[in-house]
């Protein structure tokens, strides 16, 4: 009787071991959103990821010149950029949340190509967060 209880006991410890571990993930999941997807977009040089957040309109500045482009035109430059400029670093060196929502990031990005001061701005729209200002300067 004393080794059931025991046997008991120690699956009764795995499972609750085991749903701590399940909702700690299920928890860090979905607290990323769409300021983590954008980093994380970054990171991996992915205009595809980017582009899910673009705004119709976009504000992308690189090599001192700065222009507003639709967001297809906006994801055709970032995938040149990328495919240019393989980033081989991330480092988010800086990040705001204004008491409405909008978000700025600013990272050191190590590409390929060089190493670029990069900020970011998201900006609350109806219901989402969109991509409208994106800064590529060289360092």
């Amino acid at each position: 009787m004393k080794k059931l209880m025991y046997v008991l006991g120690v699956v009764l410890f795995g499972v609750i071991i085991t749903a701590f571990t399940l909702s700690a993930a299920t928890l860090q999941s979905t607290a990323a959103g769409p300021f983590e997807d954008v980093v994380s977009a970054i990171k991996q040089g992915d205009a595809s990821a980017l582009s899910r957040y673009l705004d119709n309109t976009v504000e992308i500045s690189m090599a001192g010149k700065s222009n507003s482009y639709s967001k297809a035109q906006a994801e055709i430059i970032l995938k040149d950029f990328f495919s240019k400029n393989q980033v081989k670093s991330f480092e988010l060196i800086h990040q705001v949340e204004s008491a409405g929502g909008s978000r700025v990031g600013i990272a050191n990005v190590g590409t390929t190509g060089g190493a670029y001061r990069t900020s970011f701005f998201l900006q609350k729209k109806g219901g989402s967060m969109v991509l409208n200002e994106l800064r590529f300067e060289n360092k």
